[in-house]
């Protein structure tokens, strides 16, 4: 499954965003199982289904446990990982403590990055593409000057 777009969306007094249709569809599946919402990188959060979160548990699980920032990290981010249910509006609730964690306010964006979403509070989207944007480019030489994988 390809996650991808920008969506805006609001986030209501209870802290509930709508998964835009296209994306609902897309996840259609997934939704009947939960989403698991985690925190992310810069100032975001990530929302996984079930099979992505797999795959990252699998990803970390073949880092060695011997090194202390792989503890850690899988210490932080399993402690505050949560399971979320989509109700029948296609809206899923994000606990207090990942919304803090997030700045999440009254609006936010919802991005489709290949087999996740992140959620951001719209105010730090804006400024993280503001800011990223005009490097793209380069990110993109950098990004794909990856070995490939045998």
């Amino acid at each position: 499954m390809l996650l991808t777009g920008i969506h805006h969306r609001l986030v209501d007094e209870k802290r509930r965003v709508a998964i835009p249709k296209r994306l609902r569809d897309s996840l259609r599946e997934a939704l009947e199982e939960g989403l698991f919402v985690a925190p992310a990188t810069d100032g975001s959060l990530a929302i996984y289904t079930a099979g992505a979160l797999e795959s990252v548990a699998g990803r970390l699980a073949a880092a060695s446990p011997t090194r202390e920032d792989v503890r850690a990290f899988s210490r932080l981010f399993y402690a505050q990982c949560e399971q979320v249910e989509v109700d029948k509006q296609g809206r899923m609730r994000i606990p207090e403590r990942l919304a803090e964690l997030a700045g999440l306010t009254k609006e936010a964006v919802l991005i489709g990055v290949h087999d996740h979403l992140e959620l951001w509070d719209k105010g730090r989207w804006e400024q993280y593409f503001s800011q990223k944007g005009r490097q793209y480019d380069e990110l993109a030489e950098r990004a794909f000057d990856v070995p490939p994988k045998l």
